[in-house]
């Protein structure tokens, strides 16, 4: 392993590249120069896109809105859960390839006027690059961060800079589930600190019933994995101020090694324990959520 990081960094002075980067953009922490390789999020140095929707209104009512986002969905995974919906591009990285400079290009290239936001969707391994492709870039709609909540602090602080409204999974409290589930055994003491750190940058604001600045923790409830959920819930009644959920019930099984969905008796135990502790600002999904026609075609 040693050897094959002196290559990297060799090749990476040879070819002239000097952006900062050996990548420690997310908390994996793969310390290899995407100029040469790639990391667990098997994406290089470009922002690679892999789905464009306009007017797109699957978000909750207050980040869609009337007129829906544009969304834009990222190549890769910094955490690629075996049961991800978006298993085609989050595993297998499809999509096309921008340069900094040309993914501003095609971001402006929109007539950004005819969204409520721009929907960024799994950009937490993109991070730097779209920093820099938004610096100084002035936008008629809030930035909504969509991401998975596995991020470093000194990240979420610079992102705070550009980003308008998290929209954020919490999705594990148990380790030994997370490094099943996305080998990530840290996911819960990494999430929990970056997801508090949001809610104490972004105070939730809302303007006609829009999410202008703020944070929204979005949480899945998975199928025999309810008192994990509960504990989650929990850890953000106990946590975060005020805080605004999303507690959804839409788990398709589609990889690994969940395979069923959820009961009726599993939604209600959960939002039923969500009411209990009084999480009561956000929103909860029905029994129908669970369904493959919600899923992108990629």
């Amino acid at each position: 392993m040693t050897r094959l990081c002196l290559v990297f960094i060799y090749n990476a002075k040879r070819k002239g590249y000097n952006k900062g980067m050996l990548c420690t953009q997310c908390p994996r922490s793969c310390n290899i120069d995407r100029a040469v390789a790639k990391g667990f999020c098997r994406e290089g140095e470009k922002i690679r896109v892999a789905k464009v929707i306009e007017n797109f209104t699957w978000e909750e009512p207050c980040i869609s809105g009337k007129k829906g986002a544009l969304a834009i969905f990222f190549s890769g995974c910094n955490l690629r859960c075996e049961f991800c919906q978006n298993y085609e591009i989050s595993h297998i990285g499809k999509g096309k390839q921008f340069t900094i400079n040309e993914f501003r290009d095609f971001l402006l290239s929109f007539d950004l006027s005819k969204f409520d936001c721009i929907d960024l969707i799994t950009p937490s391994h993109f991070s730097l690059q779209l920093l820099e492709a938004l610096k100084g870039v002035s936008l008629p709609v809030p930035i909504v961060w969509n991401s998975n909540g596995y991020e470093t602090e000194e990240m979420i602080k610079k992102l705070c800079s550009r980003v308008d409204v998290f929209l954020v999974d919490f999705k594990f409290y148990d380790s030994a589930l997370s490094e099943k589930l996305c080998g990530a055994r840290d996911y819960f003491s990494v999430a929990s600190k970056a997801i508090k750190l949001m809610c104490e940058k972004k105070e939730n604001i809302f303007k006609d019933r829009l999410m202008k600045q703020g944070v929204l923790i979005r949480h899945l409830i998975l199928p025999d994995h309810v008192k994990d959920s509960m504990m989650i819930l929990q850890h953000i009644k106990d946590n975060i101020k005020n805080p605004f959920v999303s507690i959804m019930s839409q788990f398709t099984p589609c990889k690994g090694s969940l395979q069923r969905k959820l009961t009726p008796l599993e939604i209600k135990t959960v939002l039923s324990f969500a009411e209990r502790i009084g999480l009561s600002q956000g929103y909860y999904q029905d029994e129908a959520s669970a369904n493959d026609a919600f899923i992108p075609k990629f």
